[in-house]
């Protein structure tokens, strides 16, 4: 599949029907989720491969990864109220995706890569850790994840702490559209990372 399609049928996927602020449901764009997913596509990371959304939202990744022929797809999100708009997008989309209400924290069954877009801490501090503590402990291959780049520090100590190596770190062009009562702006530009990490123990 051509990044073009992929970009084409992301943009299907509706975002929450009613957004949450505290929890940060921002809808990861279509453009950026198809980066991510070509990132791990040329690593040998999705083809074939057992995937996990973590924070999986409406499913653009998850759904990405399946179009993109990973063997198995799990998307874990806490809001069950997103889990029917993500399974319609992933029947539209012709894929077969698990979604399952769940924290990440308490999510115990591993795939060989994990794939997300966790909050960027925005409402509340330090609300990405938890998605980064699940993916180095869940990943038995590879992570791929987004995160605002003053998050630089942290996830590389993570990293060593979890004998993970960081393969590549890389500036992402995303822009946040207005989308809570409190954003005052039509548009915000953020500065925001792609992670491709290795959490293969035996590389």
């Amino acid at each position: 599949m051509r990044r073009s399609e992929l970009v084409r049928r992301l943009a299907r996927i509706p975002g929450p029907p009613a957004p949450r602020a505290d929890l940060e449901q921002v809808v990861t764009p279509p453009e950026v989720a198809a980066e991510l997913l070509f990132t791990a596509l040329a690593a040998g990371d999705l083809e074939g491969r057992s995937v996990l959304d973590l924070g999986s939202g409406t499913g653009r990744l998850a759904v990405g990864a399946a179009l993109l022929g990973a063997a198995s797809v799990t998307g874990v999100e806490l809001d069950p109220t997103l889990l029917p708009v993500a399974r319609a997008a992933a029947e539209e989309a012709g894929v077969e995706v698990e979604f399952v209400a769940s924290g990440v924290a308490d999510w115990r069954r591993p795939a060989e890569v994990v794939v997300t877009n966790p909050p960027f801490g925005a409402q509340r501090a330090h609300a990405d850790r938890p998605f980064w503590e699940a993916a180095f402990r869940l990943a038995s291959r590879s992570a791929y994840a987004f995160a605002l780049a003053d998050s630089r520090t942290f996830i590389e100590r993570r990293a060593v702490a979890a004998g993970a190596h960081v393969v590549a770190t890389r500036s992402i062009a995303w822009e946040l559209p207005r989308i809570f009562p409190h954003h005052t702006r039509r548009r915000v530009a953020l500065p925001v990372d792609l992670w491709a990490i290795r959490t293969e123990r035996n590389r």
